[in-house]
């Protein structure tokens, strides 16, 4: 699984590497996307509007969560709509893997957060790296990052999902279901 935004054509090369790769589009980065085409009077409502979608417990649920807000803002909104409806299948991906997953897997924050302490001390201490100090800095800000990282829920599923265990809206199939 691989989760981010599909900037800069990432995804087209992780699949030309690991072909079997599914894509899981960001939900925070889509929402920021469809918000950002309507006007800042809007964008707290369809906010809420979203989150129907990706919090629903069901694929099917989501699917149909989107036709409201395609209704609610389609007409004087299009652009907005059709930054959320473009890549469907990508950002409900996540129903194909363990419930438990979810939360670790609709969004890229919990990866970017860790590269943004990196970021900030770069910006901080512009210019000031010898080559040892410039391998050493993001291993300990790494190291330091990692004290407040949130512990995967569900870990106890990954061996399931490795070995090809198909998942529906989150729950694994049997061969009798």
């Amino acid at each position: 699984m691989q989760i981010g935004d599909g900037a800069l054509e990432f995804w087209s090369a992780i699949s030309e590497v690991f072909s079997t790769t599914r894509h899981q589009g960001c939900w925070f980065h889509r929402s920021a996307n469809v918000t950002n085409c309507l006007p800042k009077l809007v964008q707290e409502k369809a906010k809420g509007d979203l989150q129907q979608i990706w919090m629903a417990p069901l694929r099917a649920e989501a699917e149909k969560a989107i036709e409201p807000f395609r209704k609610k803002y389609g007409d004087k909104y299009p652009k907005a709509v059709g930054c959320l409806v473009k890549d469907t299948d990508s950002l409900l991906a996540f129903y194909d893997f363990p419930t438990a997953h979810w939360s670790h897997i609709r969004t890229t924050n919990a990866i970017e957060s860790t590269f943004a302490t990196r970021f900030h001390r770069t910006v901080a201490v512009k210019g000031a790296f010898s080559k040892e100090s410039a391998i050493a800095m993001p291993f300990q800000l790494a190291l330091e990052a990692e004290k407040s990282w949130r512990r995967i829920t569900g870990s106890e599923r990954l061996a399931e999902v490795i070995s090809g265990v198909v998942f529906v809206d989150g729950k694994a199939q049997t061969l009798a279901s």
